[in-house]
């Protein structure tokens, strides 16, 4: 299991969050009940399909560990496994958030991230 996980986030929402000190989860996360993570191999390509062209995101590092048993890594895209997590996420797990721009390319560009 990777010791970090990504969140890509629109700024405001994170902002909300810090504002009630929990992150409950995107639009996408509550309806499907749980929030979706991506690792540090996945990022780029989730980015790619979901916030194409989406400018003003944040991508938030997670300690995995600190999620307990709420954290699931389970098959998605092609078979690979996610991690999910059936929980709030609580901002003491956070690690750093750093800013995602779109690049002249209109690719997001990614932080330097750890597995």
């Amino acid at each position: 299991m990777d010791r970090i996980i990504y969140k890509i986030v629109p700024r405001e929402l994170w902002q909300e969050a810090r504002r009630e000190g929990v992150f409950r989860g995107a639009t996408i996360d509550l309806q499907d009940g749980y929030i979706h993570f991506s690792t540090a191999g996945q990022a780029i390509e989730t980015a790619g399909r979901h916030f194409a062209g989406i400018d003003n995101l944040l991508l938030v590092a997670v300690e995995a560990a600190a999620l307990g048993e709420a954290l699931r890594f389970e098959p998605s895209r092609g078979g690979d496994l996610f991690p999910h997590l059936y929980a709030n996420l609580p901002l003491d797990a956070v690690v750093w958030e750093k800013p995602l721009p779109l690049g002249a390319d209109g690719l997001h560009i990614f932080p330097e991230m750890e597995r």
